[in-house]
């Protein structure tokens, strides 16, 4: 109770909404720009490798060898199996070759591709599995090309799914970005650590938090409608 007390004081709180006005306007802004560069780096990886997963089966459209397909499976598996904050530790000197610091705002976007794009990988996996079997025979029945059946019957075909998927993985990375605080990121993480963790500045570290769940349930909303208006079956029934 005394801890609580001592966190909403009006010292407590007027001394969170100088910091509210100063510095989370620009802790935001570097949340927002980590998480979607994050995802887009991680889609523009993640995407070829979970149409291969699928088109490279043996009775795929576009078969690889069995060796190669399980290789690319085992590294999959094991990024993903790395907790995040080890990850982070380990891509230290990766970040340091490719950005020059292993600190700050942008350095912490590569740690974040790391351990989103295996993630987003499966997820497009998961999304092309759905698609009906006989979608895909009949357009190759009609002589398409295996780029021609990913491009224009596979991915059109899985919209909706895809698009709901990867909005688990926006929600997913921006909870990431928030763990990065620890390495020195930017964004509402570093705050949260460095006032509520260092300095027992509780009522930042709430405010922190707050904002996050906000974040989190905008990309949520936005991702649920462009999923509901692409998916055809509902346009069908209106």
């Amino acid at each position: 109770m005394i801890l609580l007390n001592s966190a909403f004081s009006s010292e407590a709180v007027s001394e969170a909404l100088d910091i509210f006005k100063t510095e989370f306007p620009l802790a935001i802004w570097e949340t927002l720009y980590v998480t979607i560069l994050s995802t887009a780096f991680a889609i523009v990886i993640g995407l070829p490798i979970g149409i291969l997963l699928v088109a490279g089966e043996k009775n795929g459209i576009l078969p690889i060898p069995k060796w190669l397909l399980q290789t690319i499976n085992i590294i999959i598996n094991l990024l993903r199996s790395i907790p995040f904050l080890i990850l982070m530790m380990m891509a230290i000197p990766l970040t340091r070759a490719l950005i020059g610091t292993s600190v700050g705002t942008v350095a912490s976007i590569v740690p974040l591709v790391i351990a989103s794009f295996p993630f987003v990988a499966r997820l497009i996996e998961s999304s092309l599995r759905e698609i009906n079997p006989s979608i895909i025979e009949t357009a190759q029945s009609m002589g398409a090309t295996p780029l021609q059946i990913i491009t224009k019957v596979m991915i059109p075909e899985s919209v909706p799914s895809l698009i709901s998927n990867m909005t688990i993985a926006v929600t997913t990375i921006l909870g990431y970005s928030a763990m990065s605080g620890i390495i020195g990121g930017g964004g509402l993480g570093k705050i949260a650590i460095n006032y509520g963790y260092y300095r027992y500045k509780d009522l930042v570290m709430i405010l922190a938090v707050i904002l996050l769940i906000i974040l989190v349930q905008i990309f949520q909303s936005v991702g649920t409608l462009l999923a509901t208006k692409s998916d055809k079956r509902l346009k069908g029934k209106k």
